[in-house]
């Protein structure tokens, strides 16, 4: 027995001058970086969020607070590889992801490819990357993403014996979300 769930991931950091730019783990040069505690990879952080939202294990900003000075400049793939940890923990895994760069510039069609291989290998299972390109008016970038996750035999038993299939089958994502508490 296994349960597909879906998440939803965004984030969006105003640019920065003299930082780097990481998008998906992809370093751009010449351009300027992402405001931000971390590296400011906002393709990373919404991909992670989305996995850790479909697992039902709250957000990016519970687990890596930026009030804590021990995440103070992490890489976006390192977070994203945390969070894949903490999901297989919770006896799931990614299965696919669907990824939006919303974003005037840079061009994210010359490195397409290296984002899905870096995203890829940092989630380690997710495929169908997708990625597309928009417009936020050049003073920064976001990204949006659809995840699904699939709850392995072993969550589902021990939900069934904890007495919370429920929170698994049907609503797992409700318990990151406050009002839906």
């Amino acid at each position: 027995v296994s349960e597909q769930l879906v998440g939803l991931g965004f984030d969006v950091h105003a640019f920065a001058p003299g930082r780097a730019l990481m998008l998906g783990g992809v370093r751009f040069d010449s351009q300027d970086g992402l405001a931000g505690h971390s590296d400011g990879d906002v393709v990373c952080h919404a991909l992670a969020d989305a996995m850790l939202g479909a697992a039902a294990l709250g957000d990016i900003g519970e687990h890596f607070p930026d009030t804590d000075p021990v995440f103070e400049g992490i890489g976006g793939l390192d977070l994203l590889g945390r969070a894949r940890e903490m999901i297989r923990v919770a006896g799931c895994h990614p299965v696919s992801a669907d990824l939006t760069v919303i974003a005037e510039r840079p061009s994210i069609a010359p490195v397409r490819d290296a984002m899905r291989r870096a995203l890829c290998d940092a989630s380690r299972g997710a495929r169908a990357l997708g990625g597309r390109r928009g417009l936020h008016r050049a003073r920064g970038v976001g990204a949006v993403v659809t995840t699904s996750v699939v709850a392995g035999r072993r969550a589902v038993l021990e939900a069934v014996r904890a007495g919370s299939a429920r929170d698994v089958l049907v609503g797992r994502g409700a318990r990151s979300t406050p009002g839906l508490r």
